[in-house]
């Protein structure tokens, strides 16, 4: 009987957790972790008379074969100088970062992508905590995954802004994607849980399923009909799709007690307004699965940025919407460069859900990740796009920060 890899979400709270697990197996196991929903990630082969046993597993939250993802690319890159000039990049000033009480302090994020150049001047001061899920070893030799966090808490060079959460000092770095910006969906869950035991408030991640990509491999490398593959790659991106819903709902309602965990992801790039108005994709997993908050792209014709118009290659659908046109950020090597792409949108969104975060940490000490999902998205305002927008085009409208 044929086997297959195959990765599976359990929910081990009612796991001996004194016995030690074999194989490739990543479970929280701080004390927090242990008061409540315990999720776990194993890697196992299995076949079909297997996956029928497991199913019928309470402890067994959701199964899926491990599926390719790649960064959600920008659509351009163009390397800049350094402001020399005071103020704010446009981002930060339209979501009403710059005017909030509120810098992030206290507040750990989680970037999930292609690492991070620690040594850029941007960074001095974060205690970044690293971790490779790839193999390559720690640092970004992309540049995409540098850029998003230079957006979520980059810090303020020479009187010129350009993070929405600059007073964040610990951020965990997950590179889950090498140089290429490719990956794997077992490397995303892994690092979804480490970013969990870490105590992340918020995971934001930038990445989005290679489905043709995986239809291509089993065409090209496994010589399988063209329909063969496409229905054995939509199974297994339902499946992905299904799995992502549970670790998010996992994720946010670990423990009434203590905090849970908001998860932020790139609606995508695919779509092509400028070629067709109606040419629209919908959002693309991981954003698309329940749970995760989607964010879409929005562009500027310029000061006071209050006609803003949605980017034409955001995919529609998304829950909420931020700048994602022109965005000044750090890159590698010591440098900065304007990207443009959904995945600009998202540490924009990242770093204002830190804002609300250090609000309900100061009034509550703890963040209870469905009132700060409530407050991220409800508190996104319609009133600066352009007239004639489509609302499915931009989800409650754009993320505002707190202000009192």
């Amino acid at each position: 009987m044929k086997t297959g890899q195959y990765i599976i979400l359990r929910d081990a709270s009612r796991v001996d957790l004194s016995e030690p697990f074999s194989g490739r197996s990543l479970t929280l196991q701080s004390p927090r972790a242990l008061e409540g929903s315990v999720p776990r990630i194993d890697i196992e082969s299995l076949d079909k008379r297997d996956l029928v046993e497991l199913r019928r597993d309470p402890e067994v939250v959701s199964i899926a074969p491990p599926m390719p993802v790649m960064l959600v690319k920008p659509t351009t890159s163009e390397q800049v100088e350094a402001r020399n000039e005071t103020g704010a990049t446009w981002g930060v000033t339209a979501t009403s970062a710059v005017n909030s009480p509120y810098t992030g302090q206290g507040v750990t994020v989680a970037v999930l992508d292609t690492g991070i150049d620690s040594s850029h001047e941007a960074f001095q001061g974060v205690e970044l905590i690293q971790q490779d899920f790839t193999g390559e070893g720690n640092g970004d030799g992309n540049g995409h995954g540098t850029h998003c966090a230079g957006t979520i808490f980059g810090r303020v060079i020479n009187g010129f802004r350009f993070s929405v959460a600059p007073g964040i000092q610990r951020a965990l770095i997950g590179k889950v994607l090498d140089s290429q910006g490719r990956g794997s969906t077992e490397q995303i869950y892994r690092a979804i849980l480490w970013a969990l035991d870490q105590g992340a408030h918020i995971v934001s991640m930038s990445i989005g399923f290679d489905f043709p990509g995986l239809v291509q491999y089993y065409v090209k490398q496994l010589n399988y009909p063209e329909d063969l593959a496409t229905s054995i790659a939509l199974e297994g991106y339902r499946a992905n799709v299904r799995l992502f819903d549970k670790l998010a709902a996992l994720a946010s309602a670990r423990n009434p007690l203590f905090q849970g965990t908001v998860l932020i992801a790139a609606a995508g790039n695919e779509s092509k307004r400028n070629i067709n108005p109606n040419y629209e994709l919908n959002v693309a997993p991981p954003a698309a699965a329940d749970g995760i908050v989607s964010v879409g792209a929005l562009k500027t014709a310029g000061e006071p940025h209050k006609a803003l118009t949605v980017a034409d290659f955001s995919n529609t659908g998304p829950n909420v919407s931020a700048p994602g046109v022109d965005i000044y950020s750090a890159w590698p090597g010591g440098g900065y460069r304007n990207l443009n792409g959904t995945s600009m949108a998202t540490p924009h969104v990242a770093g204002i859900a830190a804002l609300w975060a250090e609000k309900l940490l100061t009034s509550t000490r703890r963040v209870n990740a469905i009132q700060l999902t409530a407050q991220v998205i409800g508190q996104a305002k319609q009133d600066r796009l352009a007239t004639g927008f489509d609302p499915l085009d931009v989800g409650a409208g754009l993320v505002q920060a707190p202000l009192e």
